[in-house]
């Protein structure tokens, strides 16, 4: 019995979808399915219920889950104290969206690869909203995404900073921009009801534009529903309608001189964005090092 096909097991067990695993496992699914059964002969017990739609963890399959967790993670700290030169080496996971990869990403960087020069980081970019989902079925070790307002129990979230969510309005010559005009300072919320809007199909950021339009009594026509907040600047910036984002989106897009911000009283929220890790996985001393990389790069900003 290998670390590896452990790994691979974790990798199926959290995610139930031989796909996934195998994309996080960097293996093709039909070696995830090898894998499996080799596990499974040598401990003559199924783990597994397979069927065309669905994965499923027998009995069997749910208490070597926790075996497999506590074995590979002892074997990961044993190994890094038992290194001649006490250096870590490895490889970790992270997913983030392209503009937390410059915003935030960034800001780490320097200093980790500083400190650990021999810790791999592969890097998958997406929509942030997709973030807990990936890292919470173990297809990542480490996501940058905001606080959603429920956290799972098992996730541990470290807060970074804060961005501030902006509401943008075209500033190109459109009929959207005609019809609002020359706005000289705070926008009228009642006007807002009468504004297309383009939110994000989900994620944190959609969670605080519903609270805040409910508190204000607000039930604006929605045009568009995009996936990601790059995407909404864009849209707004071809005059399709207004929209909310973060303002570190802003800072960091191509478009933004083609929108515009709008004050609103009361203000938006505000996104706590940060970095995510399933809790039991800050027991691997290559995840610790780069979270604790990481809040020690934004207190040294501050």
């Amino acid at each position: 019995m290998n670390s590896k096909d452990l790994e691979v097991f974790i990798y199926l067990a959290t995610s139930l979808h031989f796909g996934k695993a195998a994309q996080a496992a960097h293996l093709s699914a039909s070696a995830v399915s090898r894998a499996v059964q080799r596990l499974e002969e040598q401990l003559g017990s199924q783990l597994l219920e397979r069927d065309n739609r669905r994965v499923t963890l027998t009995p069997a399959g749910q208490e070597f889950l926790t075996y497999a967790e506590q074995t590979v993670q002892g074997w990961q700290a044993v190994r890094q104290r038992l290194q001649a030169d006490k250096t870590l080496r490895g490889a970790i996971s992270l997913f983030c969206s392209v503009t937390a990869s410059y915003s935030v990403l960034n800001n780490i960087l320097e200093v980790f690869r500083q400190r650990y020069p021999a810790i791999e980081l592969k890097l998958h970019t997406g929509d942030q909203a997709d973030a807990l989902d990936r890292v919470a079925k173990g297809g990542e070790e480490v996501g940058i995404t905001g606080r959603p307002e429920v956290l799972p129990d098992r996730l541990a979230f470290q807060s970074l900073t804060r961005s501030p969510l902006r509401l943008l309005v075209p500033n190109i010559p459109c009929a959207l921009n005609d019809r609002l005009g020359h706005i000289e300072g705070e926008m009228d919320l009642a006007l807002l009801n009468e504004l297309p809007f383009i939110l994000p199909e989900r994620g944190v950021a959609r969670e605080l534009i519903e609270h805040w339009f409910r508190e204000q009594s607000l039930n604006p026509g929605v045009y568009a529903q995009v996936s990601g907040h790059e995407a909404i600047v864009s849209t707004v910036g071809l005059g399709f309608g207004v929209g909310i984002v973060p303002e570190l989106v802003l800072d960091t897009s191509f478009l933004r001189e083609r929108v515009r911000t709008v004050a609103v009283s009361p203000p938006l929220p505000a996104m706590d964005i940060g970095i995510v890790a399933l809790a039991r996985r800050l027991e691997n001393p290559l995840v610790r090092a780069f979270w604790d990389c990481a809040l020690s790069s934004y207190r040294a900003d501050k």
